[in-house]
């Protein structure tokens, strides 16, 4: 500040208040006692009591007893993979998925999957008999196979499993095209899967394609699917994961293959 006084110019230095300073380090050090008293918080640690803890939350609050014993396997992963209970309102399936996938499973039937993603959520040591889990996506030839069909990458990728499918598990977790491409050429070259899991999330093609798979999948391939826009590859690889844990455990007369604690 500067102030004249006759012909005196004198310099008087204000003190500076650094309010938002001030309130900056305070801020900060509440922060960190906050945060110092949250991970003080005890919580659980052990992975098979964390397994044991989750799973019973599941059976608790998810309408399991009603489902076939199998199924109700099934149901337990996926609701556990998605954290929602409700899901199992969209849950369908006809009366032999079950058995006929763990069959084929045991069988070592190979798993086909839309996705990376999908193939990623595979625990390969739950798998009963080495099965091959076979992805096409990011093969070089899907990107001019689409262009040349006029659809997805996706799709097209299906139509490098060929006759492979024959017998086969076939899990959906993405996209709706590759669902419905598999019921096309099913349809077409008479090419049935063991079981499809129908499980493409989204907003556009989801809930038909998962319609269409429970009207047209016919009495040679068994399927489940999750209707509506839910879905996912979470909720997919949990699908395949519950059914091989079953087939290694008729296989080892009742041991389940590998610990589940994660």
């Amino acid at each position: 500040m500067i102030m004249i006084t006759g012909i005196t110019i004198t310099h008087i230095r204000m003190p500076i208040i650094r309010w938002g300073q001030n309130r900056c380090v305070a801020a900060c050090r509440q922060s960190a006692v906050k945060t110092a008293e949250i991970l003080m918080q005890p919580y659980l640690k052990d992975p098979q009591a964390i397994y044991q803890k989750s799973f019973a939350i599941v059976r608790e609050q998810a309408a399991i007893s009603a489902l076939p014993a199998g199924l109700a396997e099934v149901a337990v992963r996926l609701v556990h993979a998605c954290g929602m209970p409700d899901i199992l309102d969209d849950l369908d399936a006809d009366a032999a998925f079950t058995d006929k996938a763990v069959a084929a499973l045991s069988g070592g039937a190979a798993i086909f999957c839309d996705c990376e993603m999908v193939a990623s959520g595979i625990t390969r040591r739950f798998l009963p008999a080495d099965n091959d889990v076979v992805v096409t996506l990011n093969d070089p030839r899907p990107a001019d196979l689409a262009t040349h069909m006029g659809t997805t990458r996706s799709a097209a990728a299906v139509d490098l499993w060929g006759e492979r499918l024959a017998g086969a598990l076939v899990v959906v977790g993405n996209a709706p095209t590759a669902l419905f491409r598999v019921l096309e050429i099913m349809a077409a070259d008479k090419i049935a899967p063991a079981a499809i899991i129908g499980c493409p999330v989204g907003f556009v093609g989801a809930a038909e394609s998962k319609q269409a798979l429970a009207q047209i999948a016919g009495d040679s391939t068994s399927w489940l699917a999750v209707h509506g826009t839910r879905g996912g590859s979470a909720m997919a690889s949990a699908v395949i994961n519950a059914l091989c844990l079953q087939a290694g455990k008729r296989m080892a007369g009742g041991n389940p293959v590998g610990s589940e604690a994660r």
